[in-house]
């Protein structure tokens, strides 16, 4: 009987852990978005290259 009086407390506590992990997790917006992820790996295009910041130099430009 004594066991009930040490599990419960800790019981509680994990269950208010849980509720605000899931309700951080809401917040930051963890689950807005549950279609694309799923879908992306069946896109059999290849990655797109990221854009550079320093844009490449033309024909002709000797940089002077």
């Amino acid at each position: 009987m004594n066991i009930l009086l040490m599990l419960l407390p800790i019981s509680l506590i994990l269950l208010g852990l849980a509720i605000a992990a899931f309700a951080w997790a809401v917040r930051k917006g963890q689950f807005d978005d549950l279609d694309t992820p799923a879908l992306d790996i069946l896109d059999d295009a290849p990655p797109r290259p990221a854009a550079s910041a320093v844009p490449s130099p033309r024909e002709g430009d000797d940089g002077a």
